[in-house]
Parts: structure tokens; C-alpha cells; sequence
């Protein structure tokens, strides 16, 4: 029997995500992301549907790489421009009780002690319903906007990130001892100074000699979500996260790296199944008849733009795709940017042989993912095949009209999944990570963030 379905929205703050083109059709309110209405609608929308949360995704530089020039990415709005997707994460908590949000943030760009203050401000704010999904960035534009000639060798940059999480644990989980905050008025303490400690942390990348600044939100460290499939972040994912975003166009792909990704976890000591949460890119075209469904799939298609197509994946995959001919083979190079990209197309199926034209269509609805169309019963149908055969735990929903998409899922899908019992019927209590896990706020104890943490020492 298939394990219950955990469903995520995923999307960036900006006008084309992944399907660009469609923002200009009629109706698509892709176009006033710039609203605040436009994001609390959305998650009055998810809640509604009882999504587990949203997942922002976000880049800081432009897909630059097409044609050297970001000028189809700016005429299609191929993921530019590009707003801050932890702004609007305060919208939607105050118009939601329930709906969490994990929140996209390269750590090659952010220094770890400003970047935990923001998180654990977010967790103040959102009652625990922060998570926070680790990249280290694929754009060479996003190096160079900050004063780098090019981003650091793809296994480096993992070197950085185990490295910034030793900081990021040490400020959320030990740098304040439970207890130190004491907000005793008559004494006029606030917090007991014998509590709170320095992380004197000096390092290779990073020295941050003091204190976190905020005192302990609910979960301390958020909940961490992870996106690599590259053998290198695979490794990270196996040690830190505790969601993994996949992202491929088959269900052999998906198993693979599943499977490989719930060993290294086990080699790392932790409980696979039970402390490792894995979703899938997904994108589903529904219709109340199979009619229906391929009438909206063919309309989508007339507004897909492949140059917008074209523009994510040559930035997806480091590779210059104007260079080649529509009828070539698209084959495995190593690169600095997103080995995974480039390898779900190439060298992870041999037994499937993708041409340029081909993957640029397919990416043009939906990214890496599948993309089904059908009605609520035959989409249904495919998603528990995927759950059964892959071992996932869930899925990332990509969007193709806005909200047009999410209404389809809440109103028609979410009534069969209920239907066939693999799908909640009303939310849990408690923070993100209790909803996920059905354990405490903060992190288990076999994790490696929670080796950071104080023992309390008495009440002075």
C-alpha cells in the first residue's frame, strides 16, 4: 500500500519559474507576484488543500549562459527578475496557522552569522514553520556579482557548506543554553549572561568569535532541506538534511538516487526511513475529463517559450545550448554547475538518448520533473506508482498557470488522494519538524547539529 503523499508547492518569488511563456496567457496571475495579495491568496489557497508547505526557490544571479548573454532569460522572464523569496514568507504565516515554508538560501553568498539571525528571526515569526533549503549556487553570475571572477569548483563549495553548517549549529544550537532567557521582571533580568556563550569558531572559510543574537526560537535550527544529487551532495544531503529534493524526468532515475541517498544516511547513523523525508519535482495538468486535461496541456503549450526553455537549462547545466543544433545528442561534460541537471538528460538513463530540441521542450512545462495531464483519477493513478516504485515521500508541485494550477490540485486532486486514503484529512499541531517527523521541535539528538549543543548549566 502506498505510504501516505506529502505535497509541497514550489515556486520563486518572480514571473516565470519553470515554465516561462505562460505568464502570457489570459487569466495567468503570474505577472502580480509583486502584490502582497498575490501571496497570501496562495497560501489561503495551500492551506486550504492542506499542502505540508511551500518551497521557495531562489538564485542570485541571471541564466547568462545561453547565447553568453542573459538577454532570452530577460525577454522571457526565464527566473528574471528575481525578489528575495524570504520576504514573503511573513504574508503568508499571517494569513495561515498551519502551512510551513521552506525557503531557498545559497550559502556561498551569505555569511553564516547574518544568515542564522535571519532564520531564526523567521522561526520567531512563523511559530516554528521555517525550513531552510541549502544550495551553494550554480550561476557563475551570481560569483561575479559579488566580487568573485567565477563560483568555487562544485566539490568545494561542499566544502564550504559542511564548514557553514558547523557555524550555523553552533549559533542555533549551542551558543544559547536552554534557560538562559528568564524575562524575570522583578529582578529586571532578561537573560542570564552565564548562559549564553561565545561559539569561537576559526575555521578555513569562516571566524566568528561571539554569540547568536537571537535568543532560541522554537526549533532552533530550522528544518533542513538539501537539493544536490551530484555524488558530493548526496554525501552532504546523507549528513545534514532532513528533506532531499529530487529532481529527474523518470521513475528510474528517482529510484536511484532515493536509494542512494537513504544508504549514505544509514551510513551516517541515522534512520533513513524515519529521519530522511525525500520529494520529487512534479507537475501535474488536470481536467475533470481526459479531455479536459489535454485541452489545458495543448494551450500550455502554445505559450511555452523554448528560447526561456532554452535559457534555464544552458544555466541549469553550464552548457551553451545556442552553440548546438536542435537535432544533437545532449551528452555528460563535467562542469561547475549543476552536475544533476545535466546527467538526468545524459549519462543517468542510457537506455534513453535526449536530442537539445527534445530536452528543451520537455523543461519548458515543469523543469526536470514529469509532467502528467489527466483527470483527478488517472493522475492519482501515477502518483502512487511513483511513490511505490521510487520510494519517495512525497512531491514538489511546480506550477504552470498561476494559481490556476495549485486551485486545480486542491479542488480536484486533493478530494481523490482523501478519497483513497493516502492523503491527510486535517493538520497536525506543533512546529514544521514536528509535523514532519511526529518528534520534538528541535533536532534528534543522532543529528550532527545537535553534537553543538550546551549542557545547561544550574540557575544562577
Amino acid at each position: 500500500m502506498t505510504r501516505p503523499i506529502r505535497l509541497n508547492a514550489f515556486l520563486m518569488n518572480c514571473v516565470g519559474h519553470l515554465a516561462p511563456g505562460q505568464w502570457t496567457a489570459a487569466g495567468d496571475r503570474a505577472v502580480d507576484y509583486l502584490s502582497p495579495v498575490y501571496w497570501t491568496d496562495l497560501a489561503r489557497l495551500l492551506e486550504q488543500g492542506l499542502f505540508e508547505g511551500v518551497f521557495l526557490g531562489d538564485v542570485l544571479g541571471a541564466y547568462d549562459v545561453y547565447g553568453s548573454s542573459a538577454d532570452a532569460a530577460l525577454r522571457h522572464a526565464a527566473q528574471v527578475p528575481m525578489n528575495d523569496p524570504l520576504a514573503v514568507i511573513p504574508l503568508m504565516s499571517q494569513v495561515t496557522e498551519h502551512l510551513c515554508f521552506g525557503v531557498t538560501c545559497s550559502l556561498s553568498y551569505e555569511h553564516p552569522y547574518t544568515f542564522a539571525r535571519r532564520m531564526s528571526t523567521l522561526d520567531h515569526l512563523t511559530n516554528g514553520r521555517i525550513g531552510w533549503n541549502i544550495v551553494t549556487g550554480y550561476l557563475d553570475s551570481a560569483a561575479r556579482n559579488i566580487g568573485l571572477d567565477q563560483q568555487l569548483s562544485h566539490d568545494e563549495r561542499y566544502d564550504l557548506a559542511d564548514e557553514y553548517m558547523e557555524v550555523c549549529y553552533k549559533l542555533w544550537e549551542g551558543s544559547w543554553e536552554d534557560g538562559a532567557v528568564v524575562r524575570d521582571r522583578e529582578r529586571g533580568i532578561y537573560t542570564d549572561p552565564s548562559k549564553v556563550h561565545g561559539i569561537a569558531h576559526e575555521g578555513r572559510y569562516f571566524k566568528v568569535p561571539g554569540f547568536h543574537m537571537c535568543e532560541p526560537s522554537v526549533q532552533r535550527t530550522p528544518v533542513l532541506f538539501q537539493a544536490g544529487s551530484s555524488g558530493r551532495g548526496k554525501q552532504f544531503a546523507a549528513q545534514h538534511a532532513e528533506c532531499v529534493f529530487v529532481a529527474a524526468p523518470t521513475r528510474g532515475i528517482v529510484k536511484r538516487n532515493v536509494a542512494d541517498i537513504r544508504a549514505a544516511a544509514s551510513a551516517n547513523g541515522r534512520d533513513a526511513n524515519k529521519q530522511v523525508l525525500i520529494f520529487a519535482m512534479f507537475t501535474v495538468v488536470l481536467g475533470r475529463t481526459q479531455e479536459e486535461a489535454l485541452a489545458k496541456f495543448q494551450e500550455y503549450q502554445r505559450h511555452a517559450s523554448t528560447e526561456g526553455a532554452a535559457a534555464l537549462l544552458s544555466g541549469w547545466t553550464g552548457i551553451d545550448l545556442s552553440t548546438y543544433q536542435p537535432e544533437d545528442e545532449l551528452t555528460y561534460v563535467d562542469t561547475n554547475a549543476g552536475r544533476s541537471a545535466l546527467a538526468s538528460f545524459s549519462s543517468a538513463d542510457p537506455s534513453r538518448v535526449w536530442t537539445v530540441a527534445e530536452a528543451v521542450e520537455y523543461v519548458s512545462i515543469g523543469g526536470r520533473g514529469p509532467v502528467i495531464a489527466g483527470t483527478p483519477q488517472q493522475v492519482a493513478d501515477e502518483m502512487q506508482a511513483w511513490m511505490d516504485e521510487t520510494d519517495l515521500d512525497g512531491f514538489n508541485l511546480t506550477y504552470v498557470s498561476a494559481h490556476r494550477t495549485f486551485q486545480d490540485v486542491v479542488e480536484l486532486l486533493v478530494p481523490e488522494l482523501q478519497r483513497r486514503g493516502v492523503y491527510r484529512e486535517h493538520y497536525e499541531q506543533g512546529s514544521y519538524r514536528e509535523k514532519l517527523f511526529e518528534t520534538e521541535a528541535r533536532l534528534p539528538t543522532n543529528h550532527p547539529g545537535a553534537q553543538h549543543r550546551k549542557v545547561t548549566t544550574p540557575q544562577s
